[in-house]
């Protein structure tokens, strides 16, 4: 029995698929269908929201992560900027592709165990699954199998900025994974607790980014832009994304600003 997909999610799913690359168009939907996958990217939302009482991990979340990577992955490719694989001649942009894809879709299921060293926990249990999907992907290819396992984990474990990562690849699972911070991801836990609490300036901050985009730049291949309601917004902006873009191996191609609607944006790259 397929896994019951929330609207929101069915509709990221068809972007998704519209961002992948034909010859991965297959295993990408067998990935989003996947029962145990679905229900990791449960699990991890009910501990992060109504345990923690932290904003979305969950599926919503974690699809988000994979559709800003690779509209970052397609906009470097547009501009003939090669990924890590393609740069060390040892992988295509398909396989870069399918990094981002695995990586973003299990980079928080650690979120089941634990909220300390998640990422390490999320790489734990993404192994078998990862493994699996590897089979279906180079079948009988060890090197690549190793090569594009390694990449994903480094994807996983890196996506706090807590270790250094090297590969462009890594890079833009990091941004990609801070760039998710529209209201949207905060609206659950703002409904579920409305009493003060340590921590709540992550909640409203999030509350009052309105919208952010991932555009061509006018001087670099990538551009986020931030529109906020209020200035707390400025707290996810420079406290979450930029610390995260700044030990990112993709700043070199990113333009960042961010402003409230209505002012003039403050540019940070």
């Amino acid at each position: 029995m397929n896994p019951t997909r929330s609207p929101k999610e069915r509709a990221l799913d068809r972007r998704l698929l519209e961002l992948t690359p034909p010859v991965l168009s297959e295993i990408a939907a067998t990935m989003l269908e996947d029962a145990e996958i679905k229900a990791l990217q449960d699990y991890a939302n009910e501990v992060s929201i109504r345990r923690l009482g932290f904003n979305d991990h969950g599926p919503v979340h974690m699809r988000k992560v994979v559709k800003n990577a690779l509209k970052f992955a397609n906009l470097l490719q547009a501009n003939r900027i090669p990924m890590s694989l393609e740069a060390e001649e040892i992988g295509t942009f398909e396989d870069s592709v399918f990094v981002l894809f695995a990586a973003g879709l299990l980079h928080d299921i650690g979120m089941t165990v634990t909220r300390q060293d998640h990422e390490r926990y999320s790489a734990e249990l993404a192994q078998p699954i990862v493994d699996r999907y590897l089979e279906l992907y180079c079948p009988g290819d060890t090197r690549r199998k190793v090569i594009l396992r390694s990449m994903i984990m480094e994807c996983i474990v890196g996506h706090m900025a807590a270790i250094r990562i090297h590969s462009l690849e890594a890079g833009l699972i990091l941004v990609a994974d801070g760039c998710d911070m529209e209201k949207g991801r905060a609206r659950i836990p703002m409904l579920l607790n409305t009493e003060a609490r340590v921590g709540d300036i992550h909640k409203y901050s999030s509350s009052a980014v309105e919208r952010i985009t991932i555009t061509g730049g006018t001087v670099k291949p990538i551009r986020i832009e931030i529109e906020m309601s209020q200035s707390v917004g400025f707290f996810q902006v420079e406290e979450v994304l930029f610390p995260k873009l700044s030990v990112s191996p993709a700043r070199p191609f990113i333009e960042l600003s961010a402003g409230i609607i209505g002012e003039s944006p403050r540019k940070y790259l």
